[in-house]
């Protein structure tokens, strides 16, 4: 299988064996949490995030066994049966942490039942976008010892399973799509364009409103001030981009190379990191004249 054809059913056979292979068993309340010194603990209580990503792992359970039930093709089903259990223990590793470190956990929101391949795209590309930027976060906050070395390292379990969802929901829009019917194809194309947009215009409003200081979201306000927050005012776009990027290369870099990977968000930061350095190289040289 020299060259993989997108669509086939060795791309299917492909790219579900890798992420049914890559599967780690273990059990959220089996995780040992260590007992954090007093600045630590007052470190990880003052996280605002907390609710915020339990919430968001709740709802892409519901969203992802939804897609269970509705997958036809049973070895595409195996593969998003397992993402909707790693989803469901993520959301449990957030409460045992929550609960550990006397954070109080919220009650469960209510959930309507929507169009299964729909939530799946949202939640999909919603994922493709934050975990990018969770990869440079991440990497940071270790180098930094924003947190202790103990629980990096459960964090960084959680960090490898996200990588391999958005790797597999990559593939899976890749492989769905071209094995639609020509007629079909270009309305699955058209809802796919759509969930990547509804993504990316979220996330500028939400830097819209924090440049303008309209952001009342604590979990909004860390998501756009968390650089700095671990590495001070001093962490350049061009640096936590570089981070991003290179850390996204290192992640990826542990899954078949015959696969595709998701490089929309990567090449959107290389054209935003060029046209930073442009900038800032006229701005070191002066204006240029005219005339």
């Amino acid at each position: 299988m020299a060259d993989l054809r997108l669509g086939s059913s060795e791309h299917r056979d492909l790219m579900c064996q890798q992420f049914v292979d890559t599967f780690r068993s273990y059990e959220a309340r089996d995780v040992r949490w260590p007992e954090l010194e007093a600045d630590d603990l007052a470190r990880v209580r003052a996280m605002p995030f907390w609710n915020e990503a339990l919430t968001t792992e709740r709802i892409a359970t519901r969203r992802i066994r939804l897609m269970v039930e509705a997958e036809r093709d049973a070895t595409v089903r195996e593969a998003i049966a397992i993402q909707a259990y790693e989803e469901e223990r993520h959301a449990a590793l957030f409460e045992c942490l929550m609960e550990h470190y006397g954070i109080e956990v919220p009650e469960p929101a209510p959930y309507a039942p929507r169009d299964p391949e729909w939530g799946f795209m949202r939640m999909g590309y919603g994922e493709v976008f934050d975990i990018f930027f969770a990869f440079g976060l991440f990497k940071l906050a270790a180098d930094a010892r924003f947190f202790p070395p103990s629980l990096i390292e459960i964090f960084e379990g959680l960090i490898a399973e996200e990588a391999r969802h958005i790797f597999f929901f990559h593939n899976w829009a890749a492989y769905t799509g071209r094995r639609l019917p020509a007629y079909v194809r270009p309305w699955f194309m058209m809802r796919r364009a759509a969930a990547v947009a509804i993504q990316a215009l979220g996330r500028m409003h939400t830097a819209i409103r924090m440049v303008a200081g309209g952001v009342q979201d604590k979990a909004d306000d860390f998501v756009i001030q968390a650089p700095a927050r671990i590495c001070g005012s001093d962490l350049s776009f061009a640096r936590f981009a570089e981070v991003c990027l290179a850390e996204n290369e290192r992640w990826m870099a542990a899954f078949d190379p015959r696969l595709p990977r998701p490089d929309f968000i990567p090449a959107m930061m290389r054209l935003a990191l060029r046209a930073a350095r442009r900038a800032n190289h006229r701005d070191g040289d002066g204006a240029p004249h005219s005339g």
